[in-house]
């Protein structure tokens, strides 16, 4: 496959940032990078746009560092709480992932992280806090809390034994009711047992 030297323009992911002077396919240059305006061939001409492009890369690789820096300042300060399936006994089902947590922090605070600058060294696999590491910046690293709770709801015994209550005194009316049935039916007979159980006191 051909390859041909370029120099980027702008910053692009896994293959370098603007006023790099790189190799790739020449397929790829001829079809991509250069209508996309993202890359412009090397030649002598072009090699003096250079140091427009280094300062430009400089300034913005200047103001990313300042908003990781703040952005890491809020985030030690924050607790992202993800919620989780577990069964009665605690245990989670599956783990914690870096792409969880990135979904949380977009939806309880509004700040969109990419997945690939959080860092989980241990799996997350109990409840509880932990804490995982983010690499927002080659210069700038910080600390972000994590809170796994379950989505499970634990059903405790009390509510169990309060709903059989109910049934008990329903029971009680019901041969209640049996019993009165039974006289108005038999009004004799219910006179003969009451003078038997008089007799045998």
């Amino acid at each position: 496959m051909a390859k041909t030297e370029v120099i980027l323009t702008h910053n692009i992911v896994g293959l370098g940032g603007e006023s790099d002077q790189v190799r790739v396919a020449a397929g790829y240059a001829r079809n991509y990078l250069f209508p996309q305006h993202l890359a412009i061939p090397v030649s002598g001409a072009n090699k003096r746009r250079l140091e427009a492009l280094r300062k430009r890369r400089a300034e913005r690789e200047a103001h990313e560092f300042n908003n990781m820096t703040e952005l890491s300042k809020g985030l030690t300060k924050l607790v992202c709480v993800v919620k989780v399936k577990a069964g009665e006994d605690g245990k989670m089902f599956g783990t914690v992932t870096n792409g969880m947590i990135a979904d949380e922090l977009k939806h309880q605070f509004d700040v969109t992280l990419d997945k690939r600058k959080i860092y989980i060294e241990t799996p997350i696999k109990t409840l509880g806090e932990h804490e995982v590491e983010l690499h927002l910046h080659a210069e700038v690293k910080s600390k972000l809390k994590i809170r796994v709770e379950s989505t499970t709801p634990v059903v405790a015994p009390v509510v169990e034994a309060g709903a059989e209550a109910p049934r008990t005194e329903k029971r009680g009316k019901r041969s209640d009711k049996v019993e009165a049935a039974a006289v108005e039916e038999n009004p004799k007979a219910a006179a003969k047992g009451e003078k038997k159980s008089k007799k045998a006191e």
